[in-house]
């Protein structure tokens, strides 16, 4: 019996802006049908551009993807437009949470169901059940969306998302800028999301210890390459993610290694073998 195949599937792909800067170098990755993926990285490893490549926003920023594929659904899906992506529910919540500040935080949520060919009703009990998903912001419905918190922008961004009953939904650091308590808050209403909508969700995210809690699975990116991969669990009692990226380690000095030779080591085992 065959394997039941990825909902998304980036093979080998690298990206290049303006003709010159190398940013993305072989990366291969899968996100499976309603899982929680993590991808994990210091800022500039190259996260960002990974979910642009695959949710095609890179021609904004003068960057293309210039080998490999990526396959949605099992549909190559490279040359598609954002548009068509979010039509076959795919969306990206970009970083920086982005809401139309000089809108109501409910019209926010409703610009999200610009794609679809839905009822006033329809929508409407959409609306509903995200005010379910997110009390905080039926609350502040009538707000305009600059003069809500960066936690309550942040939950909007998703359930903006959401309005587009989307299968899967590429998060950008979702905890960027926000209160360790409401990053628990908006972890947890994705995990609710994901269990209870039956949505996929692929996050690049630098706090690891947050990423990992709630992910499945995750990928470690480093310079533009995968340098580790493995089921969240195994990653978290990793001692090289331990001691590089939660900053526990059970060495002593003379045991340490130097991050150089342990990311040295990963991409020879990787690339190399």
């Amino acid at each position: 019996m065959n394997a039941v195949p990825p909902l998304l599937s980036v093979n080998n792909i690298e990206v290049i802006y303006d003709h010159v800067i190398l940013v993305l170098k072989g990366v291969s990755l899968e996100v499976p049908k309603g899982k929680i993926v993590a991808l994990l990285g210091a800022n500039g490893a190259g996260k960002s551009t990974t979910l642009k490549a695959i949710s095609n926003l890179l021609g904004a920023e003068r960057g293309d993807v210039t080998k490999g594929s990526i396959y949605y659904k099992e549909g190559r899906v490279d040359n598609l437009s954002p548009y068509h992506l979010v039509k076959r529910g795919l969306i990206q919540v970009m970083e920086g949470r982005h809401c139309f500040a000089h809108l109501t935080i409910e019209d926010n949520l409703l610009t999200g169901a610009f794609t679809r060919q839905a009822t006033q009703s329809e929508i409407r009990e959409d609306l509903e059940k995200i005010y379910a998903f997110f009390p905080r912001l039926k609350i502040r419905r009538k707000s305009q969306a600059a003069y809500t918190s960066g936690g309550e922008q942040q939950m909007c961004a998703i359930g903006r998302a959401m309005m587009a009953r989307p299968e899967m939904i590429l998060l950008d650091e979702p905890s960027m800028g926000l209160a360790p308590q409401i990053v628990d808050e908006v972890f947890e209403i994705v995990k609710n999301l994901n269990k209870q909508e039956n949505v996929s969700f692929l996050l690049a995210e630098q706090n690891t210890m947050i990423a990992l809690k709630y992910s499945d699975y995750g990928y470690i990116l480093e310079n533009g390459r995968v340098v580790m991969d493995g089921q969240a669990q195994s990653l978290k009692n990793n001692e090289d993610v331990k001691e590089f990226y939660l900053g526990i380690s059970t060495k002593d000095d003379a045991q340490r290694k130097s991050f150089k030779d342990v990311k040295s080591y990963r991409r020879r085992k990787r690339w190399l073998s």
